[in-house]
């Protein structure tokens, strides 16, 4: 790439000066010259607009624009970094930076939301994943540069932005004023329902996100002061994040085994990765909820737990970026987001634009509690006899599910699972 820059440079400057070759090329006799036929058609545009733009223009500038174009042309997930822009995304795989905490993409030449991240501002404000940015402040976005919409959407902590956001379930745009904050991402979050049911959410997949997910299920081990009867894995609104965590995060739940493996062009881009009974957790049954919004990393642990039939995978299908990208800097300081390979899950079954369709499909509706009206029972009824002194249930430990647990219909179908199991289970030992 160094040595193509170069030259590029070096024919625009023949090319303003007046030294380049004729603009009449003859048929190319090999290979080699039709490269350089291309490379030649390139650097006449960027001779025309050194000599005869309306102002002048610095190349640098131009040899940019001309890396962005390339890389935006290619696929969505591909593009440039200028030096500033490449360092915070270093940043970000730490799971600390400044912005909206928005993960975006490009479909159809539309900017559009993967998911908001949680406890960020734009998850305070609502935006959804599916939902569509028309405009950042006064900038419309269609067909924009997804680096530059990174750009345009991070700043100064305490500055706002003004996001236009276009929703299939509304008839007119949306206007969002947000508040640029330092974004901290707790990547792993934990708590032990009821029934010695665990839940484990996964926000990102970032450098110590294996490492914290060994210490929850450490912590709910020790909590429940028994084996989990079931654990809950929330993988929804996950945008991913890096490839090695994907495959430890599965791996703690499998033995052995192929968990994901990449082909690429390119021979570093084949690899295989595969799981070892090296700290695997107990079999206890397990439920991974997903969504839209669950995209790359979240797709490899799901597929990967689903094939070995390990998970039983709940909740709506997933995005389905089965690609993998790897990050090369450049000598200038900047960097390239390029596409390097697909993945495909253990199965040999690629989900690039296709997601991973759940085992059980449960969407998300908004789930309230009622208390039964007009139904008589027995106690209603003057002069029933009480229960008897010994007919009195135990009372139980109080619940542990909160308010937000049960108005999220998709995470009590999954407990309902898990604790009707248990109960399934039990009564199957008691009749043997």
């Amino acid at each position: 790439m160094r040595v193509l820059i170069a030259l590029i440079c070096l024919l625009a400057l023949l090319a303003g000066s007046g030294l380049g070759l004729p603009g009449a090329w003859a048929a190319p006799e090999s290979p080699e010259q039709d490269d350089y036929h291309q490379i030649r058609r390139l650097t006449d545009v960027l001779g025309l607009i050194r000599k005869s733009y309306v102002e002048e223009v610095a190349l640098d500038r131009l040899v940019d624009g001309a890396i962005e174009g390339m890389l935006a042309s290619l696929d969505p997930h591909s593009g440039y970094m200028p030096p500033e822009m490449f360092e915070e995304m270093q940043i970000d795989t730490t799971g600390e930076f400044g912005g909206l905490g928005i993960e975006i993409t490009m479909e159809d030449g539309l900017l559009t939301i993967v998911t908001p991240l949680e406890d960020t501002p734009a998850y305070r404000a609502g935006l959804q994943p599916g939902d569509q940015i028309v405009k950042i402040d006064d900038q419309v976005t269609k067909d924009m540069d997804i680096m530059e919409a990174v750009r345009l959407m991070r700043g100064e902590v305490g500055t706002s932005v003004r996001l236009t956001i276009a929703r299939e379930a509304s008839d007119s745009l949306i206007e969002v004023s947000l508040v640029r904050e330092i974004i901290q991402i707790h990547s792993v979050k934990s708590r032990l329902l009821d029934a010695g049911v665990g839940y484990i959410r996964l926000a990102q997949f970032q450098e110590r996100t294996a490492d914290d997910l060994y210490q929850a299920l450490d912590a709910l081990g020790r909590e429940n002061g028994a084996p989990l009867s079931g654990l809950i894995l929330d993988l929804r609104n996950n945008p991913g994040g890096l490839l090695d965590q994907a495959v430890a995060v599965a791996d703690a739940f499998l033995r052995d085994g192929l968990i994901v493996y990449t082909e690429g062009r390119d021979q570093e881009s084949v690899l295989r990765f595969s799981a070892a009974d090296d700290g695997t957790e107990p079999d206890c049954p397990l439920v991974v909820l997903i969504n839209s919004g669950s995209a790359s990393a979240s797709e490899i642990v799901a597929g990967a737990l689903h094939d070995h039939g390990r998970a039983l995978i709940m909740g709506t299908r997933s995005f389905g970026k089965g690609s993998v990208q790897t990050i090369i800097p450049l000598e200038s300081g900047a960097g390239l987001r390029l596409t390097t390979a697909r993945y495909y899950t253990p199965s040999g079954t690629s989900i690039q634009a296709r997601g991973i369709e759940p085992d059980v499909v449960v969407r998300p509706l908004s789930a309230t509690e009622q208390e039964e009206s007009g139904n008589l029972r027995e106690a209603d009824l003057d002069n029933h006899f009480d229960t008897p002194a010994n007919g009195t249930p135990q009372e139980g430990e109080p619940s542990r599910l909160s308010a937000d647990d049960r108005a999220d219909y998709q995470l009590m179908r999954a407990y309902d699972l898990l604790r009707g199991l248990k109960l399934f289970s039990g009564r199957i030992r008691k009749a043997s």
